[in-house]
């Protein structure tokens, strides 16, 4: 193209310079991901009731991972899997909104020229590094420079505009109110990205595009925008998570509806505190900024006081559905004040290992269903469910209770046991780690070999089925009458179920020899081999936690 200032030109190289900007932000948030591991979402979980704490996670959090967005659909996964409830989210929510401030005031220091040198430092630090951590360190830096130099390109293509008249009537236009924060929100909501289009508001400023004004108006609206990864987040989830989205979207309008009456008043006062001299290209840019920072943080200072309002009308707006309540994790009998008295607080363990014991039961009952019957099926409990959606439900509740018993029992631990005390404490412990495993064994099965079986070209034969079906019932059978014996780990319950055992080894032994014998006559046998044995091999695997649950039982 040889007029490179022609519109088009113009249009490409602005196009090129965002998708690098945006390609640049992946690699940082992956790179600064990956060296924090698990650790951005272990401390948004450990949030409990102190709002301070809050916010400083949430805002720690939004700085690792450059998005406000993302810990707010972090939190929706959370509050979902019940490891928090809505009210604790709220603060780290206002800490995420500050903590992505922090990219505007990194694209404000204007380090455009210096592009290439970051990617290139960052590239050979990802490449020559043999250390994990300096890798991760090297793609966040590589991503820091891809994404300058994306805004240098997007400068290039902005540099012209600051004499054409159609640009300068757009910004007359951007100025309304109205039209400023719609366009700001429109966009961001498009992106699902505040920092790219703060960026390219940054952009637009250097080269006199744009005023303060303007850049605040479009920063009230992609304050909103933003909300809208939150919202697809919680799509399909419980009214819990619900809340989450529906939370930060009445922060960041409380915040418009603050800010938007004193929106001149507000630029005097960025003004006035931002630093002056060096032309327009580097006030205004600075100063939206800190427009920005500061719009997050007043709006926390005003909200933060009035988060139990907020929890309340959120209550209200979406109360909790008791048929959802019954469909998420949690506990019924462990009780905090009952570890003073150990005793007592063991039986109480006790009554949530047993019913740990129940949804095991159900998912073992229910597990042979999608492979041998072509309809779907009901949940046995939740008739709103598939059998399929009933497994998995349960199979959540069984690792959340796998890590609260847990806690609770290392707590009772702490406050010091006798030697029996000692013994059903660790039985216990052992226990629950099978129950977990039980409901493991079967996820990896609906996960591994469920879609499998619905693309094959056959189903299992009728004999397959039977001598599958004949295993399952044993099976459980098995679980049923470990579920008597869990309710007060009576030994002598538990010693029925050690009786199943030589029948299920027979059985499992003829299921194996049949359908090898039919893989040698029969095709459909053998486009089913690999179901049939990992089938065969799960129950075998139900069977053997069962034994070994049993004996957790006789050492209590």
């Amino acid at each position: 193209m040889k007029d490179s200032s022609s519109p088009v030109a113009l249009m490409l190289l602005f196009a090129g310079g965002l998708c690098i900007f945006l390609y640049g932000i992946r690699i940082l948030s992956s790179g600064l991901k990956k060296a924090s591991g698990e650790r951005v979402r272990g401390l948004i979980s450990r949030v409990t009731g102190n709002r301070l704490y809050g916010i400083c996670a949430g805002a720690l959090a939004s700085v690792i991972v450059q998005s406000s967005s993302t810990i707010v659909a972090t939190l929706v996964g959370l509050v979902q899997s019940g490891l928090m409830n809505s009210t604790q989210s709220l603060a780290v929510i206002l800490g995420a909104e500050i903590g992505t401030t922090a990219m505007a005031q990194l694209v404000a220091f204007r380090l455009h020229d210096y592009a290439l040198v970051i990617f290139a430092s960052g590239f050979l630090l990802n490449t020559l590094s043999r250390k994990e951590p300096l890798r991760f360190a090297g793609e966040a830096l590589s991503g820091f420079g891809l994404l300058f130099y994306g805004l240098k390109l997007m400068s290039e293509a902005t540099t012209p505009l600051q004499l054409n008249p159609g640009f300068l009537a757009l910004q007359h236009y951007l100025d309304t109110p109205v039209l400023g924060i719609a366009a700001g929100m429109a966009i961001t909501a498009l992106m699902h990205s505040s920092a790219a289009f703060i960026g390219i508001v940054i952009t637009l400023a250097q080269h006199g595009t744009l005023d303060l004004e303007g850049g605040i108006l479009l920063l009230l609206g992609a304050n909103i925008g933003t909300c809208i990864t939150g919202v697809m987040a919680s799509t399909g989830m419980h009214r819990a998570a619900k809340r989450v989205a529906l939370a930060q979207i009445m922060f960041n309008v409380a915040g418009v509806l603050i800010v938007l009456p004193f929106v001149h008043q507000f630029a005097e006062l960025i003004r006035f505190i931002s630093p002056s001299g060096g032309g327009v290209a580097f006030e205004v840019p600075r100063q939206i900024a800190n427009a920005h920072t500061a719009l997050n943080l007043l709006m926390a200072l005003c909200v933060l006081p009035l988060l139990s309002l907020f929890d309340s009308i959120l209550n209200r707006i979406l109360p909790d559905d008791p048929k959802e309540q019954r469909l998420l994790p949690s506990v019924w009998y462990l009780r905090e004040s009952a570890l003073t008295t150990p005793l007592l607080a063991i039986s109480y363990a006790k009554a949530e290992v047993a019913r740990m014991g129940r949804i095991a039961e159900r998912m073992v009952h229910a597990a042979l269903n999608p492979f041998v019957s072509s309809a779907p099926g009901a949940d046995m409990v939740f008739s709103d469910l598939s059998v399929v959606s009933g497994m998995l439900m349960r199979e959540e509740k069984l690792d959340f209770l796998k890590r609260r018993i847990t806690g609770y029992l290392i707590a009772i631990v702490r406050t010091g046991l006798n030697e029996r005390e000692s013994k059903e404490v660790f039985a216990l412990m052992n226990i629950i780690r099978d129950l977990e495993s039980i409901g493991d064994v079967i996820e990896k099965l609906l996960g591994k070999f469920l879609e499998v079986k619905n693309e094959l070209t056959c189903e299992l034969s009728e004999e397959g089925k039977m001598e599958l079906m004949e295993l399952h019932n044993l099976v459980s059978r098995e679980l049923d009458q470990l579920v008597l014996s869990l309710n007060d780990l009576d030994a002598v319950k538990a010693a029925v179920v050690l009786q199943f055992d030589e029948r299920f080894r027979q059985l499992a032994a003829r299921a194996e020899s049949e359908h090898l014998k039919r893989v040698i006559h029969l095709h459909e046998a053998e486009i089913t081999h690999d179901i049939h044995m990992e089938l065969v091999k799960v129950l075998k695997q139900i069977h053997h936690y069962s034994q070994s649950i049993c004996g957790s039982i006789f050492v209590s």
